[in-house]
């Protein structure tokens, strides 16, 4: 933890110092926030490089929570970094179980027939604490039977969702440096799907009879659609039969630096 909070001291000190000295004049001419962008940047691989190189397993908790008998569930995921997995299968009264790398803290509370679930690491695992060498790995698997919405948020992580055999009607993935491959819901009917990521690599797989509609935006991103499955219609990819087909995806995704990879 104090290794954390020192990479991250000592990386705002030197921006500071290289304000400062632009401030004075003492760089000339120099495009600054062009350096400091590209400099965080490498720095900042070079600590998950370390981390990877010194990992340390952190204590792992077991955890179930009950589905309640709802008829719903929201379920929002807030992981900062480390390593995410989440598939389907659960026991008979369970909405959720699995194990967490660094513990887990979680709020449930029932309204109506949904129950809400919030799910975040633990405060000493804060990103400004946080040691790339720590595994702060999650996996856990939802129940099949309880219709989802599903929210992820995650920081520098490597994020995998095997999300076919799920009722999932909404999902929502948004990650900052990070590598994420989705495989999507089969048989949902109607799943709505957004990706909001930085600097990332996604690859979203759709299920073989499952239409989709794909929209993207980016900055310094690409993407990859394959276009016999979904042939591209102005700036909109989207299967042939997207409107009658009983189980769709409308995809947006939203990008920054990174690649997108649709099939």
């Amino acid at each position: 933890m104090r290794r954390g909070a020192t990479f991250w001291g000592g990386l705002l000190i030197l921006v500071g110092f290289v304000l400062v000295l632009n401030n004075l004049g003492l760089l000339g001419n120099i495009d600054i926030w062009g350096i400091i962008w590209p400099l965080f940047l490498v720095l900042l691989g070079v600590w998950f490089i370390w981390g990877t190189i010194n990992r340390r397993p952190a204590e792992s908790e077991h955890v179930e929570i009950p589905h309640e008998d709802a008829q719903s569930a929201h379920v929002v995921v807030q992981h900062g970094a480390g390593r995410l997995h989440i598939a389907a299968g659960t026991s008979q009264n369970n909405l959720l179980e699995g194990d967490f790398g660094g513990g887990l803290d979680f709020h449930a509370q029932r309204k109506g027939d949904q129950l809400n679930v919030r799910m975040r690491m633990p405060s000493q695992y804060l990103p400004i604490f946080w040691t790339p060498g720590s595994s702060l790995d999650w996996s856990f698997n939802l129940s099949k039977e309880v219709p989802l919405s599903l929210e992820i948020g995650s920081g520098a992580n490597d994020t995998r969702l095997e999300l076919t055999e799920l009722k999932i009607h909404k999902l929502i993935v948004k990650s900052g440096v990070s590598s994420t491959t989705v495989h999507l819901p089969a048989s949902a009917g109607l799943t709505q799907v957004r990706v909001e990521s930085g600097v990332s690599s996604v690859n979203l797989y759709v299920p073989e009879g499952v239409a989709a509609r794909v929209r993207s935006q980016g900055g310094l991103s690409s993407i990859n659609v394959d276009r016999n499955r979904f042939p591209k219609s102005g700036g909109i990819y989207q299967s042939t039969d997207y409107e009658q087909a009983e189980n769709k995806l409308d995809i947006n995704v939203q990008m920054g630096v990174g690649s997108v990879f649709i099939k």
